[in-house]
């Protein structure tokens, strides 16, 4: 067989700065604690939570210094972990921040606020807040018929699908007479999309590595189940099966933006040994 992995896979450069940030958090605190997991990557987060980062649902539960994950948190959030006069490290990805601060610039200025991405993802509540939790969010361009307005600001989950997102500003496009319009998909997801779906086009199987709670992951595997036939999305090597690969030539893989290159390592040795048995 012939094995491939994508051009861009993996860890991304918010997820490695946030990574960076827990390390040296890490040796300078005896304790710690981030609003939710790290990063979506089981594996990645338990361990952390081996090294001393226990994962925090709200700050009810915190009692020590407080890592803000590279997804963000709205506001208030902020204020409130100063409340309990703890200290904090903002691991916010920049590229989320932007969009934070683009989507509280529109809205002071009276737009109509539309945020393009996955209403449960902790990415896009935090975007909320920075509308006064004022905001339509849509994730298709069907939802975004729903908004008409003289006004309307867009921004985007980071993450998300760059095709999706051009057909979603589409549709707002004739409901509104003033459109503005921030592209704030990273260019790393743009590269990682890219990337796959000219893999997934040459390969009879494509592996997609990546946390089933990750979202840009599942974006990945979107995409790669449209352009290949076989298209399997995993979190390790212990979920592959042999027959998967029964008359199959060309194998390739990809890998969301929370997962460690040695998940990726592993996955490629495994299919690797599998070849040579």
């Amino acid at each position: 067989m012939n094995i491939k992995i994508a051009e861009n896979a993996g860890f991304c450069y918010g997820v490695m700065r946030a990574i960076k940030m827990a390390d040296d958090a890490i040796k300078k605190y005896k304790k710690l604690y981030s609003l939710g997991p790290i990063i979506h990557n089981p594996q990645v987060v338990e361990e952390y939570e081996k090294k001393g980062l226990k994962v925090a649902q709200d700050l009810n539960d915190v009692d020590a210094p407080v890592l803000i994950r590279s997804h963000g948190v709205p506001p208030e959030v902020y204020n409130e972990i100063n409340k309990k006069g703890v200290d904090y490290i903002d691991a916010t990805c920049p590229f989320v921040k932007e969009a934070q601060d683009y989507a509280k610039e529109m809205f002071l200025k009276g737009y109509t606020i539309v945020i393009f991405g996955d209403k449960n993802h902790p990415e896009v509540k935090a975007h909320l807040g920075y509308t006064d939790y004022n905001a339509y969010i849509v994730n298709t361009p069907e939802e975004a018929k729903n908004v008409v307005a003289e006004k309307i600001g867009v921004i985007s989950q980071t993450t998300q699908s760059v095709e999706r997102f051009a057909s979603v500003v589409a549709e707002l496009s004739k409901n509104s007479k003033q459109l503005k319009v921030y592209n704030t998909i990273c260019d790393a997801t743009e590269k990682r999309q890219k990337s796959a779906k000219k893999l997934a086009k040459e390969s009879d199987i494509m592996i997609v590595i990546g946390g089933k709670n990750s979202a840009n992951t599942r974006k990945l595997y979107e995409i790669c189940s449209k352009y290949c036939k076989k298209a399997y999305h995993i979190e390790t090597e212990d979920e592959i099966q042999k027959e998967w690969f029964l008359d199959v030539d060309n194998v390739g893989i990809t890998a969301g933006a929370s997962t460690p290159s040695y998940i990726i390592d592993r996955v490629y040795n495994f299919i690797k040994g599998m070849d040579s048995e």
